[in-house]
């Protein structure tokens, strides 16, 4: 069976710059509420913010075009990746 270009693929996306302490993940899950992903946003200890989602390649496209416009004063890096999908996700979520 070959696969269709609607796939699901998942991303992990790390964000450098002023992304702790400024809503970043609850904006970033009420973004996800308007796109069909699953997922998690984080912080991690040294200040960034991963980001792993599943989604379509298209919805991933807009999904982070979205956050990225909505931080744009904010991030100032990001390191896109595709990421195993080993962890099955029913919804997007915050982690702490």
């Amino acid at each position: 069976m070959a696969e269709s270009s609607s796939t699901p693929i998942r991303r992990r996306v790390l964000f450098h710059g002023r992304v702790q302490g400024v809503g970043f993940r609850y904006t970033t899950a009420s973004i996800a509420r308007r796109h069909p992903v699953v997922g998690f946003v984080r912080n991690l200890p040294d200040g960034s913010v991963e980001l792993v989602a599943e989604a379509d390649p298209s919805v991933l496209d807009q999904f982070f075009a979205d956050i990225a416009s909505e931080f744009a004063g904010n991030i100032r890096q990001q390191q896109v990746q595709e990421a195993a999908r080993d962890e099955p996700f029913v919804r997007f979520e915050i982690r702490r």
